[in-house]
């Protein structure tokens, strides 16, 4: 049939679907109307299956214009929404559920001139600090796409670097790689025109201080992972307790990590200058404020996404949540993803929660939305979710309209809304949690 009757009545469910998200109307009226569409939509494959087994039992010589004069109303059918139905939709490469992970989403150019200096005091000479007063903060910000896979490298070095003193934490360092340089290190990771390198973004002078062979590895390598990642651990750990010891004697104030962070950018000596967070000139205003802002902004982020890449992911809760933030920054598409992976594109809500869960126990398979979700398994209070448990949330008369996966740490992950992309979040106010499998 040169047109299927089932993939007419799919596009009009679509082009319904975008009157209705369109539309002002009460939540109640729309997930209402939603669900009338989802299960057009859901049976709309099964026509053409019912149509040729109709034609099969007809006397041979009949089949033929019978399946001709089916091809004609269908076509005219078609002809009659075509004003109706969306635009096509250029599908982006889906990405195959066989693979460990999509491709990594690879971070912007930094695009100012960094420099760096050597700090000095009254006190005497400070710890040497990686200053980038022109910067603008690129890379991942803590709102868009997360690359996982560039990440967990990182992670083994985060965990050990934030442990050598209170101030500076693993999610800490995660947040300030991720503004730094995004997670780049070896020959991925540029060097500034002002000659700072690797993914801790280091000058030469403030190397050789800090540059020590942290995995043994017989070199000082300033484009690792590890060697980087230590050097930045000791460098703000030095520069957090004299900034501590600055605050006891009255010499500066405001939060010690945030002036800490402010020295890694701007260096400790304009700190001690300013008697703490630099200020006045454009660079401190429009660079080091943003960067130590985007920094604290995202650690929490950053502590969620630590605790996943470090937990045990033979549980199924664990393998669910896996299965999820692979498609990290993958688009929203409304409809799209299956207990095969992405569709045309992408993942609805219900559609990544189906297929994390299929893939996480390999078969098991959920309805395919919101609200039907929420009547399987049971609910749990949300104080007692666990990594891998389902959270709703939009609630109207039909129930939920929104489902996403708890990641644990107050966060989830979940693929928002239209123009959006698969990520990691806050949990909503008023959500819920589901424990669909054990």
């Amino acid at each position: 049939m040169s047109v299927d009757p089932s993939s007419l009545i799919m596009g009009v469910a679509a082009a319904i679907g975008g009157i209705v998200q369109g539309a002002d109307m009460p939540d109640a009226a729309e997930d209402f109307a939603m669900q009338q569409i989802y299960a057009v939509a859901d049976q709309a494959k099964a026509v053409d299956v019912t149509i040729d087994d109709y034609i099969e039992l007809l006397p041979e010589n009949s089949r033929e214009p019978a399946r001709q004069t089916l091809d004609t109303a269908a076509e005219t059918a078609q002809s009659a929404v075509a004003p109706f139905l969306p635009p096509p939709v250029i599908a982006a490469p889906a990405a195959d559920p066989g693979f460990d992970e999509p491709p990594p989403v690879v971070p912007s150019e930094p695009e100012e001139v960094w420099s760096a200096e050597e700090s000095e005091t009254a006190g005497g000479t400070v710890a040497e600090s990686v200053s980038n007063t022109e910067r603008v903060v690129t890379g991942n910000s803590a709102a868009g796409p997360m690359p996982i896979s560039s990440i967990a490298v990182f992670v083994p070095w985060f965990t050990k670097a934030g442990g050598i003193c209170e101030g500076i934490t693993a999610p800490v360092l995660a947040a300030l790689y991720s503004v730094e340089n995004g997670f780049r290190y070896g020959a991925a990771s540029p060097a500034s025109p002002a000659g700072a390198r690797g993914p801790g973004q280091f000058m030469p002078a403030t190397w050789a201080r800090y540059g020590k062979d942290a995995d043994g590895d017989g070199k000082s390598d300033v484009l690792g992972v590890a060697d980087s990642v230590m050097a930045s651990g000791n460098l703000l750990c030095d520069m957090y307790s004299q900034i501590g010891e600055w605050k006891a004697e009255g010499l500066v104030s405001g939060d010690t990590l945030d002036l800490t962070l402010a020295g890694y950018n701007a260096g400790i000596g304009a700190v001690r200058q300013f008697g703490g967070m630099p200020r006045g000139t454009d660079d401190y205003e429009n660079q080091t404020r943003p960067y130590v802002a985007k920094i604290r902004e995202s650690e929490e982020r950053f502590a969620s996404v630590l605790q996943l890449l470090r937990s045990d992911s033979g549980s199924v809760g664990g393998r669910i949540v896996q299965a999820a933030i692979r498609y990290l920054g993958l688009p929203y598409v409304w409809g799209g993803g299956s207990v095969k992976g992405p569709s045309s594109g992408g993942f609805d809500c219900s559609g990544l929660t189906s297929y994390a869960v299929y893939d996480a126990t390999a078969g098991f398979i959920l309805p395919r939305t919101s609200e039907t979700q929420w009547n399987v398994g049971v609910e749990v209070p949300l104080e007692d979710a666990r990594p891998g448990d389902l959270l709703f949330g939009n609630w109207g008369s039909g129930g939920p309209g929104h489902v996403a996966i708890y990641l644990g740490n107050g966060q989830m992950v979940h693929a928002p809304t239209t123009g959006d992309v698969v990520r990691i979040a806050p949990v909503f106010e008023g959500m819920k949690a589901r424990r669909v499998v054990s």
